[in-house]
């Protein structure tokens, strides 16, 4: 996409402003900010808006007012300058005293090319389905279970690939992008000493495999997940690709069966469905691992984490679209007792995921 740039000379890129950050404001008074809090919905909206408008990809390093974005990302320049108004308040691009607007980190968090980019994210998180259930949470909390097939007819990943083909691709696309982030991030944590072999459970597209297998060169690998899922593998695993001679892919399901046996078994947010595929699925790995292996478990905490806006938000979604749950540190011991694991060490693997070390007697 071509990029807005106004003074098409050749000053050098560190003369130009780069990032603004927002004023501090004081901390409004709790009547002003339950008005806030009331008015989300139009926080997540004007979110989106500028996701799907790429307002932030048309941003370069040079401030650019209204006018000039708008014609690149085609609005009108007036509805365009409130809606990045309404951004700046959140420290989501911010506006210079000659009104015109530049990068904060937050907005750059929203250009596809920056590598921890969150705008699929964004767009996940906001996609036409949510304003239909979110409407609903009082049904879900009254019932506590799902209100999607009563909504849509059907259940959630069904309408998702039957009938809401671009918001399948966006789901795709945000679950890929936090993958490919949190893979790094996992690979740094976990010691592998002693381990030869390691199979990631669940492990979607194989990133954080990837990741684990390109720092221990020794390592043999492991992907299971659905045949659907593990046919768009990570490139590295798929034949011809740069760890493919160390790996075995297996198409399963690791709530019917888990035919794998290695050191290290890695399970990453999959135990939020429900309880009972989360028992089924622990109880396949203590059945096919052997006695001393090591079991990781990987998950979204809705308790003690500096990220309990965003996973008790997760939370509540979970509830209306399949009618899961996040865990907290103390449901998620109890799980992992019950299947017969000895738990250990607990490791913040991000601010986001919490890391849960366990044995197979």
């Amino acid at each position: 996409m071509t990029t807005v740039s106004p003074t098409p000379d050749t000053t050098p890129l560190k003369s130009t402003i780069t990032t603004a950050k927002p004023a501090e404001a004081p901390s409004p008074p709790p009547a002003m900010r339950l008005r806030e809090l009331a008015f989300g919905a139009a926080v997540a909206a004007a979110v989106r808006a500028a996701a799907r408008l790429r307002v932030a990809d048309a941003l370069d390093e040079t401030p650019a007012s209204a006018a000039e974005l708008a014609l690149v990302v085609d609005t009108e320049p007036a509805p365009l300058r409130r809606l990045l108004r309404a951004l700046c308040c959140y420290g989501i691009f911010s506006e210079t005293p000659e009104g015109k607007f530049v990068h904060t980190e937050m907005s750059r968090l929203l250009r596809e090319d920056d590598p921890n980019s969150l705008r699929y994210i964004s767009l996940w998180c906001t996609e036409p389905w949510t304003w239909d259930v979110w409407p609903r949470l009082e049904d879900a909390v009254r019932s506590g279970t799902t209100v999607f097939p009563e909504t849509f007819g059907k259940g959630f990943f069904e309408y998702l690939h039957q009938d809401a083909g671009e918001s399948a691709q966006v789901f795709n696309r945000a679950m890929t992008t936090s993958s490919v982030q949190s893979a790094r991030d996992v690979a740094e944590l976990l010691d592998l000493t002693g381990v030869s072999s390691v199979a990631d459970i669940g492990g979607g597209q194989g990133h954080v495999l990837a990741s684990l297998l390109e720092k221990h060169p020794s390592v043999q690998g492991t992907l299971l997940d659905l045949p659907g899922v593990v046919a768009r593998a990570d490139a590295r695993l798929r034949d011809g690709g740069a760890l493919a001679d160390r790996v075995r892919i297996v198409p399963g399901d690791c709530r019917e069966e888990i035919p794998v046996g290695v050191d290290l078994y890695v399970i990453k947010n999959i135990l939020e469905w429900d309880d009972e595929s989360t028992r089924r699925t622990l109880r396949n790995v203590v059945e096919a691992a052997r006695p001393g292996a090591r079991v990781v478990i990987i998950e979204n905490l809705v308790d003690d984490t500096p990220s309990m806006r965003f996973t008790t938000a997760m939370d509540l979604l979970l509830l209306l679209n399949v009618g899961g749950a996040k865990h907290t540190r103390e449901s998620l011991v109890s799980r992992l007792s019950e299947a017969g694991l000895r738990v250990g060490e607990i490791s913040p693997v991000n601010a986001y995921l919490h890391a849960f070390e366990c044995r197979v007697p």
